[in-house]
């Protein structure tokens, strides 16, 4: 990383200046290589500034981007940051910021990883592999389920049709 990120820098730009675009929704599978390793480096420095910010030093491990779960979360709160704090506020969003840190203390628990705690990387478990035959279970419950056969039906429709007729009715 190149040092520290300066929040104030993504924050948009005076009138009459080149205006910063909005940063676009991240899919890091869906990036090329390199602009992935640019985009983890742009996150590496908001999550410094965030531990600080937030004194999450025992929360937040140094390992953090060894961790998919983690890396999705932190992308996450990055991106719902930057539309809070650099973006135009948009009416009804008067307490936009509120909302962000609200976020943050709910996904803090998640960025959490006790096995790296003590600052010795854990590597995460192996994924089990499917047993043989569950994709085609998959496909068989797909062709076979009501959940996925029925025809559709709103649980409310009659209330529905009911509410309908009223506004219908005749004064």
């Amino acid at each position: 990383m190149d040092g520290p990120l300066n929040p104030a820098d993504l924050w948009p730009a005076p009138p009459g200046t080149a205006q910063q675009t909005e940063p676009q929704r991240w899919v890091w599978a869906a990036m090329e290589p390199a602009e992935r390793r640019m985009r983890m480096r742009e996150l590496g420095g908001w999550v410094d500034w965030l531990r600080t910010t937030f004194e999450l030093h025992n929360t937040l491990t140094h390992c953090w981007y060894r961790h998919s779960a983690v890396v999705e979360h932190l992308t996450a709160l990055y991106a719902g940051w930057t539309r809070t704090y650099a973006a135009e506020q948009e009416p009804g969003r008067e307490l936009a910021e509120a909302d962000w840190i609200n976020t943050l203390h709910a996904f803090t628990p998640r960025l959490k990883l006790a096995a790296c705690a003590t600052g010795t990387h854990q590597e995460p478990p192996m994924t089990v592999p499917p047993p043989a035959g569950s994709g085609e279970d998959f496909e068989l419950y797909l062709t076979l389920s009501d959940a996925t056969t029925a025809p559709a039906a709103h649980p409310a429709a009659a209330e529905l049709r009911r509410r309908e007729a009223e506004l219908q009715a005749p004064l």
